[in-house]
C-alpha cells in the first residue's frame, strides 16, 4: 500500500509540475492598448495565457471614436464586430432609414440626396456617372486580397486618385463633392493611389446601404473598448515601450528601466509609434522602409456642442454630411446628456495646413461658418472637443492610406510574424484597414499566430514574384496651397490647376500570402496563472470619446464585400461619395473610419 500510495502521489506532483510548466510557457505580451491590442489580450487570455498589456498613454482605447454614436453594419457585413457587441451585450438601436444616404450643404444650403437630384439635376449626374466609372474600374479586381496581380492592375499602383478623377471631367461642385468624400475616408486624392482606392470599393462592392448601416452602437467604440479592459486582468498604462529583445528562450520588452519577459509579443501599434521602438534583431530594410515610407490619412476631428439643434430637422440624424466649400464632412447626432453634437473632419490637405493653428482658432473658424447658415448656432453653442490624430507623436496619422506605388511596395507586410512577434492593427489587415472591422480582426489573426507559433509552425517569408512591365504610369498631382480661409475646409486646389511631379518607379508585385484564418468565437475569459515576470495591475483608464467610424473614427467606415469574396466574408467600413460609409478606424486602436 505504501509504495502505491507514493507512486500516486509522485505522479500528482509530477501533474501539478508539468502544468505549472506549461503555464510559465504561456505569456505574452500585448502591446498598445487601442482595439486590435485590446482584441488580442482579450483573445490570448481566453485561451490560457498569461498576458500583460503595455499601454504609452494614460487612457486606452487609441483611436475609437470621439462620436457618442457609432453607425455599425450588421451581421453579414461586420461579423466580428457584432460578435463582441453581442458577448458584452452592448446597446444598439436600430438606424432610421434617412441615415443610409449622404447629405450635402452647397454653397451653405442643405440638400438630401432627393433634393439634389431635382434641384441639381448635373451635379447629381455627374456624382452617378463618376460612381458608375469607380464600380467598373472596382470590378477589374478579381481578388482584392490580390490586387496587383496583373501588369495593368499593377500600373494603377503607380497612379494618384486626382489624376484619374482630372480625366472625368467632373462639374466644379460634383467634383468638390467627391475630393471631400475621398479626403474624408482616405486621404488627399493626389496622395492615394488609385489601386488602393479601387481594391477597397472592391471590397464593399454590391454591399447594401440597409446592411451597412443596420443600427447605432450607443456611446460610440469607446464602450467596446472599454468593455474589453473590464475583462483583461494585468494593464500598465503610462508605460511608453522602448525596446524589444528577441531571443532563443523569449522577448524581454524594456520600459524605462524596468523589462518585461514573455514568450511572445503582439505589436498593436500604428507604424508612425512602431518607429521609435527599438528591435533586437533589427528590422529589414523593406520593413523599414515601410515604417517611414507608408502614407495614413490626415484627419483632424472637431465636435460642437449645442444646447439645442440649430439645423433642418431633416438633417437631425443624417448618417454623412459633405460641403463643397464650408465645413468638410460631418454629421450630427444627439448627445447623451441633452442637446446635440455636429462632428466635424477636417481631412487631406485641408488637416495638414492647419497644424499650425491652435484649437480655438480652428473652432471659431467652423463655428463662423456654420452660424453663416444657421444663425442661431452662437446663441446655443455650449463647447467643443478635438482631436488631432496626424500630429499625436504615438499615433502619427489617422489610418493607412497608401499612396502611388506603396501596395507595389509593402502590400501584407506586417501580416507576417518576425520570429517572435505578431503584429496587429487596421493597417495591417487586407480587407478592411482604417475600421473598426480591420482592427478587431488583426486582433484576433495575432493572437491566433501568437498560438501557432507556441505550437511550433513555422511562418516563411513571402517570396517576392516579379511582374509583367507595367504600363505608364500617369504624373502625380501635386495640392497646391491656396489662401488659407478660402481653402480651409472646401478643398485644396487639388481641383483647379494640377501640376505634374515624377510618377514613383514602378516596384514588383509580392505574391499574396495565404489569407488569415477565419476568426472563432471567443470562449468565455478563464482564470490565468500569475505573471512570470512581477507586474503590478494599475486600474485601466476609460477609452476616450472618439468616432469610430476610419477612417480614425470617422473611418465610421464600413465597406462593400466582394462579389466574389476571395477566402473571407468581407466586412465593410467605408464607401464613396454618393452611398454612406459605416463603420474605420481608428485606427492603433483602430479605428474606425467612418463618420
Amino acid at each position: 500500500m505504501s509504495v502505491g500510495w507514493l507512486r500516486a502521489c509522485a505522479l500528482v506532483m509530477l501533474g501539478l509540475f508539468s502544468v505549472t510548466a506549461l503555464a510559465k510557457d504561456k505569456t505574452a505580451i500585448v502591446i498598445g492598448g487601442g482595439l486590435s491590442g485590446l482584441t488580442a489580450a482579450y483573445e490570448l487570455q481566453n485561451k490560457g495565457w498569461q498576458v500583460t498589456l503595455l499601454e504609452a498613454k494614460p487612457s486606452l482605447g487609441g483611436r475609437s471614436g470621439m462620436a457618442t454614436s457609432e453607425w455599425i453594419g450588421n451581421d453579414k457585413t461586420q461579423p466580428v464586430l457584432n460578435k463582441y457587441v453581442s458577448t458584452f451585450k452592448l446597446s444598439t438601436t436600430p438606424a432610421p432609414e434617412f441615415v443610409r444616404t449622404p447629405g450635402y450643404l452647397i454653397d451653405g444650403e442643405y440638400f438630401s440626396a432627393a433634393d439634389l437630384a431635382t434641384r441639381q439635376p448635373a451635379t447629381a449626374d455627374a456624382l452617378k456617372r463618376y460612381q458608375k466609372t469607380l464600380d467598373d474600374l472596382a470590378r477589374s479586381i478579381d481578388d482584392p486580397q490580390s490586387p496587383a496581380a496583373t501588369s495593368t492592375l499593377h500600373a494603377l499602383d503607380q497612379i494618384n486618385v486626382s489624376s484619374w478623377l482630372d480625366k472625368q471631367n467632373l462639374p466644379a461642385t460634383a467634383r468638390q463633392l467627391i475630393n471631400q468624400d475621398i479626403r474624408t475616408h482616405y486621404d488627399e486624392p493626389s496622395r492615394l493611389s488609385l489601386l488602393y482606392f479601387a481594391q477597397q470599393n472592391r471590397v464593399y462592392r454590391g454591399v447594401s446601404d440597409r446592411d451597412l448601416r443596420a443600427s447605432r452602437l450607443v456611446g460610440g467604440s469607446q464602450v467596446l473598448a472599454q468593455a474589453f479592459v473590464k475583462q483583461i486582468k494585468t494593464i500598465k498604462t503610462n508605460s511608453p515601450v522602448s525596446a524589444i529583445t528577441q531571443d532563443k528562450d523569449g522577448v524581454t520588452v524594456k520600459v524605462g528601466s524596468v523589462g518585461y519577459q514573455a514568450d511572445y509579443v503582439v505589436l498593436a501599434v500604428p507604424l508612425r509609434a512602431l518607429n521609435k521602438i527599438a528591435l533586437t534583431p533589427a528590422l529589414d530594410a523593406q520593413h523599414l522602409a515601410a515604417i517611414k515610407g507608408t502614407n495614413y490619412g490626415w484627419r483632424d476631428q472637431i465636435m460642437l456642442k449645442f444646447k439645442t439643434p440649430v439645423w433642418e430637422s431633416k438633417a437631425r440624424m443624417s448618417g454623412e454630411i459633405y460641403s463643397n466649400a464650408g465645413l468638410g464632412m460631418l454629421w450630427i447626432e444627439p448627445a447623451l446628456k441633452g442637446g446635440a453634437n455636429v462632428v466635424i473632419n477636417l481631412s487631406g490637405d485641408n488637416a495638414r495646413v492647419m497644424q499650425a493653428f491652435g484649437d480655438k482658432q480652428m473652432v471659431d473658424q467652423v463655428l463662423i461658418r456654420l452660424h453663416a447658415f444657421y444663425p442661431q448656432a452662437r446663441g446655443s453653442f455650449t463647447g467643443y472637443e478635438i482631436r488631432r490624430y496626424s500630429t499625436d507623436p504615438s499615433m502619427g496619422g489617422a489610418y493607412l492610406a497608401y499612396g502611388p506605388g506603396q501596395i507595389s511596395k509593402f502590400w501584407r507586410l506586417w501580416e507576417r510574424p518576425l520570429q517572435r512577434v505578431t503584429f496587429a492593427g487596421e493597417h495591417t489587415d487586407t480587407l478592411y484597414p482604417g475600421t473598426l472591422e480591420g482592427a478587431l480582426r488583426t486582433g484576433q489573426r495575432a493572437a491566433s499566430q501568437v498560438e501557432d507559433l507556441a505550437a511550433g509552425k513555422s511562418f516563411e517569408p513571402a517570396k517576392v514574384v516579379p511582374a509583367a512591365a507595367a504600363a505608364g504610369a500617369a504624373g502625380a498631382v501635386a495640392a497646391k496651397k491656396g489662401n488659407f480661409f478660402t481653402n480651409l475646409f472646401g478643398g485644396s486646389d487639388d481641383e483647379k490647376k494640377p501640376e505634374p511631379v515624377k510618377a514613383p518607379e514602378p516596384a514588383p508585385a509580392p505574391a499574396a500570402p495565404a489569407p488569415a484564418p477565419a476568426p472563432a468565437p471567443a470562449p468565455a475569459p478563464v482564470e490565468a496563472p500569475k505573471p512570470a515576470a512581477p507586474v503590478k495591475t494599475e486600474p485601466a483608464k476609460k477609452a476616450p470619446a472618439k468616432p469610430a467610424a476610419k477612417k480614425p473614427a470617422a473611418k465610421t467606415d464600413a465597406k462593400k464585400a466582394p462579389a466574389k469574396p476571395a477566402a473571407k466574408k468581407a466586412e465593410p467600413a467605408k464607401k464613396p461619395a454618393t452611398k454612406p460609409a459605416a463603420t474605420p478606424a481608428p485606427a492603433a486602436g483602430t479605428d474606425s473610419k467612418a463618420q
